[in-house]
């Protein structure tokens, strides 16, 4: 369904409210640079509806069924990028803070007042500026292989940038495909590899949806202007779990242990093979440590040491406290 916000429409769904049962707190899930909606999984979207929750998803300005900025033209990334690595700021078309901004107005639309807040890569950025932003509609935090945005953390792997910032050999659906096939496997956790033809599907879903690479190239940007979060990110007091592959080749887990050492009582989970991806070991990994956070800030819930306790973390699952 389509929602204004921020002036602008957002495609959104929604699993809504069982008009019979209790309300269900919101958890408010944000996608990463290009990636649609149909990018959660189905299995990580269910098993928060199971746990009780009431879960939301849009697709963010300028990908899939949102509103598209064409009028805002085709950026230079290249040269744009050459003035981010000699440390100047790249011109932006629109901000990360503006996305949060159309994140807080789909929860006005739908008139919830607080949601847990969990976003993956970009959308982790996006979440943490939420949580900045308006603290007071943030029930918790969750940022999931993303980054604090300072500078001198790792960087990608050489052929992941490679694969990142080239194009698809023709314009054809096909050569489409492939592209994002060798960039998700390039990206992929090693320890949960997708099967060829689950990956294939996935990417066609979203491509026949809604493919519009020009508005990926205008995120990036956002990304690259956005320089002043990580000096921000002290000022987040709400429960924060922060989940990443030690094996992410895109952003290092060196970029999940600065979050969390940024944002006070950030309590950071590393996950041995994941990379930076959601196949179904991946998920099943990040549900276990998610769902106790989530249910530990809801009103009423265990307190946090309850929730951590209880928790009995598999062995490629390491929770450890950011050092100082």
């Amino acid at each position: 369904m389509k929602i204004r916000s921020n002036g602008i429409d957002l495609e959104v769904d929604d699993s809504g409210q069982d008009p019979a049962g209790p309300v269900r707190p919101v958890v408010l899930l944000i996608m990463g640079l290009g990636m649609q909606l149909v990018a959660w999984p189905a299995q990580f979207v269910q098993a928060l509806v199971d746990a009780g929750y009431r879960v939301i998803r849009h697709d963010n300005r300028d990908v899939g069924l949102s509103h598209h900025f064409d009028a805002l033209g085709k950026p230079h990334l290249l040269w744009q990028g050459l003035k981010y690595k000699l440390g100047w700021r790249p011109r932006a078309p629109y901000s990360l803070a503006d996305m949060a901004t159309d994140s807080l107005g789909v929860l006005d639309a739908l008139g919830i007042e607080k949601a847990h807040v969990l976003g993956v890569s970009m959308g982790g950025m996006i979440a943490q500026r939420m949580a900045l932003a308006a603290p007071e509609r943030v029930l918790s935090l969750s940022s999931v292989m993303s980054t604090s945005g300072a500078k001198g953390l790792g960087q990608a792997r050489p052929a992941v940038t490679r694969v990142l910032l080239s194009r698809p050999r023709g314009r054809d659906p096909q050569a489409v495909l492939n592209h994002y096939v060798r960039l998700f496997k390039a990206i992929g956790s090693p320890g949960f590899p997708t099967p060829d033809q689950d990956l294939r599907e996935r990417i066609l879903l979203g491509i026949q949806r809604g493919y519009y690479p020009v508005g990926t190239l205008r995120q990036m940007l956002a990304i690259m202007a956005d320089q002043t979060r990580a000096a921000q990110l002290r000022r987040i007091t709400l429960p924060t779990l922060v989940l990443h592959g030690k094996a992410d080749p895109l952003l290092p887990f060196a970029h999940g242990e600065d979050t969390a050492r940024r944002i006070t009582g950030a309590r950071l989970v590393g996950i041995e093979g994941m990379g930076h991806d959601l196949p179904p070991g991946v998920v099943a990994l990040l549900l276990a440590a998610l769902i106790p956070h989530l249910k530990a800030a809801d009103v009423g819930g265990p307190s946090a040491s309850e929730a951590q306790t209880q928790t009995h973390a598999p062995s490629h699952v390491s929770n450890q406290s950011p050092s100082p």
